[in-house]
């Protein structure tokens, strides 16, 4: 499997956390060098491992907060 980077550029808030201390954060995230979108995901207390995921682009983020 190809290796990825990434980096969490802002931590904007968790939305819950399992009994196994995993959250379902919301942050800005750059995925390999790229520029920082809305992520949705788990992730470990370390944030070194993570489940999967959404990613939106500002414009997306616009548009759900509407729809919410």
């Amino acid at each position: 499997m190809a290796e990825f980077k990434y980096e969490i550029t802002e931590k904007i808030g968790v939305l819950s956390e399992s009994s196994k201390g995993w959250t379902k954060e919301l942050n800005k995230v750059s995925w390999n060098g790229a520029e920082p979108k809305y992520d949705i995901r788990d992730w470990s207390p370390d944030h070194e491992k993570m489940g999967k995921g959404i990613t939106l682009t500002d414009e997306e983020a616009e548009i759900l907060k509407g729809l919410l």
